[in-house]
Formats: C-alpha cells, sequence, structure tokens
C-alpha cells in the first residue's frame, strides 16, 4: 500500500510541531521494536486540552500521526474525547496506513494516554 496524499500532507507539513513552552503535561513514548519516538506537549485547562505540540523521531506514518494528533487535539477537545481515540481512528483520518506501519497510530494513542495520565 502506498501512502495517501492526507498522510503525506500531514509528513511534509506537520502541524504544531516543536516544542511547547507553556504545557501542563508532557509525556514520550517509544516503539522499541521499530525505534519511533515522540513526544507529546499538551496544555489542558478545565478538563479540555487547549493547546498541543509533538516531535517525533521515527518513519513517515510515525511523523503523519504525530501531526494529525496534535492537529485534531488542538481543536479543543474535551480530556474524555481524547481518551476515547483509537489507533483505527487516526488510521481512517490519514486515510490508511500500510500494514507494517500500524505501530504508528498506537504510539501516537500511547503517547496521548500518557500526556492525559498527568
Amino acid at each position: 500500500m502506498a501512502y495517501s496524499a492526507r498522510l503525506l500532507d500531514h509528513f511534509r507539513y506537520p502541524r504544531h510541531a516543536g516544542e511547547l513552552p507553556d504545557s501542563n503535561a508532557v509525556a514520550e513514548a517509544s516503539n522499541p521494536v521499530c525505534g519511533d519516538v515522540m513526544k507529546l506537549w499538551l496544555r489542558v485547562d478545565h478538563d479540555r486540552v487547549t493547546a498541543a505540540s509533538f516531535k517525533a523521531a521515527g518513519c513517515v506514518p510515525a511523523i503523519a500521526c504525530g501531526s494529525w494528533l496534535a492537529d485534531w487535539i488542538c481543536a479543543g477537545r474535551s480530556v474524555e474525547e481524547a481518551l476515547a481515540l483509537m489507533p483505527q481512528h487516526i488510521e481512517a483520518a490519514l486515510d490508511g496506513l500500510p500494514t507494517a506501519s500500524t505501530h504508528a497510530a498506537q504510539l501516537a494513542v500511547d503517547v496521548l494516554r500518557k500526556a492525559l495520565a498527568q
């Protein structure tokens, strides 16, 4: 399976990339099998995510999943909505991931849950 246009757009033009200086939740997750690493910064106010940013080191899908996640969650999602996010939602939003790259969506969900657990 080739990468979708949407996935490539998030890879080439990542949204909300970099550190978020006034964050109040930060988490990092990695996939020991492939070596991908993702770090997520969040600002959570009154059970709502008001800002997010990320950094990822890894494959094209990992960077795209981090970009999509930060963009999605910056839309003022509640903590409850964010905790309900599943890897399949990210895969669908990016118009699919190659089978060998589904770990990237799981990595994004893992780092989100770690950040929200703070």
